[in-house]
């Protein structure tokens, strides 16, 4: 990393927002928001509000392989060269490939097209500032009252009025060789004594933005791999495939012999694996494996792991036994990269497979996690499927609750008695989480504790009471 970086977000609820959820601005390709007159205003707004100084500026943007990612390329683009600001376009790339370019090229700010893990006809922007870390929420916030305000403050005017000319208009180039610079960086995190010779991996693409990526870096580094779902055609991304549907995964797994599988969602963010054997193993019990690992090196930043609240009970009893604690933040991998900086953590994630190694990459990297599982495989001599017994979850139940309206539990007393009792016969045996989704009108109830059908009804009492206030 460079040795400048920009400072850390300060944790804290962000303020309401209309355009910008946890991840960046997210619909349906073509229906408000996600439209090629947005797109071009969003451009806009982020070359105005990243100019600073007298250099030629340059944005990079990359996609994943929806077929609504070229509309949403030109309007962007076009936006941002209206501003007399350079595009240089990478095509179609994994989300961490694209901060890893905008960081490697030094310049100004990152942008990526891709709805991640959702089906095709959906599409998403995100942004990403010149050192690769996603834009705090106060930039944000200022991209999206420029765009949807038209505030008659100076800053305002100035961005309506700004329209470069002649020479200044900026120009639009590709970036060749991106994906040979992300697979020669991917591979830099392999450590050198080790070698995937004599390994077979599976590698589900999921027809996303790392179908060229993936199985190129697995095999460079000596493994046979068996490549799944790596023909995109616009249509297809995360269709019964990848992250969202890795059971095609685990069962190549078994047919191939392999040692290890990695299902990636559409922009390659995050992972699901699944050991020799085909079971699944998630992003907890991942986070728990290579926690002890770097706990027993010394190489865990301040003998702590950061997760979200949604990570399960059994993550903490697993790094205990090894000095090691869990840190919690938001849901969202954008607030365990902030409590990362802010503290001086180094590793960290989701349940979902979002995996931060901070000390290589900004953000979560799929193929970045899989190759440190693999360093932990081979440098112990243990298959996954043993590895992962080191995890063991506390049994855990969610349950989705559509309400009318998102109020603050403060103002449900019905809820909090409800969850107070359960609370009081949990102890320090289990835990309780009601939570707002951050993208719809939906409370989740998650309740962990020893018994399963305790737990179911003990959700479902405080589903009830959410019910009777709300539904």
């Amino acid at each position: 990393m460079p040795p400048a970086m920009a400072a850390p977000r300060k944790s804290s609820s962000p303020p309401p927002r209309r355009l910008f959820g946890t991840d960046g601005v997210r619909g349906v390709a073509n229906v408000h928001p996600m439209t090629a007159e947005m797109a071009l205003q969003l451009g806009r707004a982020l070359a105005f509000v990243m100019r600073a100084g007298p250099h030629r500026h340059r944005v990079v943007i990359g996609k994943d392989t929806r077929l609504s990612g070229y509309m949403l390329e030109t309007a962007i683009a076009s936006g941002i060269c209206s501003m007399g600001v350079d595009v240089m376009l990478t095509g179609p790339l994994p989300t961490p490939g694209l901060a890893f370019i905008t960081q490697s090229m030094r310049a100004d700010a990152g942008v990526v097209i891709s709805a991640s893990h959702n089906p095709y006809q959906d599409n998403g922007i995100k942004f990403f500032s010149r050192d690769g870390f996603k834009l705090p929420d106060e930039t944000e916030l200022a991209i999206e009252r420029l765009v949807l305000d038209g505030a008659a403050d100076a800053g305002a005017r100035a961005f309506r009025a700004l329209r470069p000319t002649a020479t200044r208009i900026g120009k639009a180039k590709r970036v060749d060789d991106a994906i040979g610079r992300y697979v020669v960086f991917l591979k830099s995190l392999f450590p050198r004594d080790l070698t995937l010779d004599g390994l077979t991996v599976v590698v589900d693409c999921g027809h996303g933005a790392a179908y060229h990526v993936a199985p190129a870096v697995f095999e460079e580094l000596g493994a046979r791999v068996v490549t799944l779902n790596a023909s995109p055609d616009g249509k297809n991304i995360n269709r019964r495939c990848g992250a969202v549907h890795p059971e095609g995964m685990a069962r190549a797994i078994r047919r191939a012999g392999a040692q290890l599988g990695l299902a990636l969602d559409g922009d390659a963010d995050r992972v699901i694996l699944a050991d020799e054997r085909g079971q699944i193993v998630d992003g907890d019990a991942i986070m728990a494996l290579v926690g002890r690992a770097l706990l027993g090196r010394g190489a865990l930043a301040k003998r702590t792991l950061v997760a979200t609240v949604m990570s399960n009970l059994g993550l903490e009893r697993a790094l205990r036994p090894l000095g090691g604690r869990v840190v919690r933040t938001a849901v969202g991998d954008r607030y365990v990269v902030e409590a990362m900086r802010a503290h001086g953590y180094n590793f960290g994630g989701e349940q979902s497979g979002h995996l931060v190694f901070l000390d290589h990459v900004t953000t979560g990297d799929g193929v970045a996690a899989a190759l440190n599982v693999l360093a932990v495989m081979i440098r112990e001599g243990r298959p996954l499927s043993e590895l992962a017994t080191c995890f063991d979850p506390v049994p855990q139940v969610l349950l989705n609750v559509p309400v009318r309206e998102k109020r603050s539990l403060a103002e449900l007393p019905g809820v909090l008695r409800a969850v107070a009792a359960v609370e009081r016969r949990l102890g320090k045996e289990g835990r309780v989480l009601v939570r707002a989704s951050g993208t719809e009108a939906t409370l989740r109830v998650l309740v962990e504790g020893p018994d399963r059908a305790r737990i179911r009804a003990d959700a479902a009492s405080i589903a009830e009471e959410i019910r009777r206030a709300l539904g």
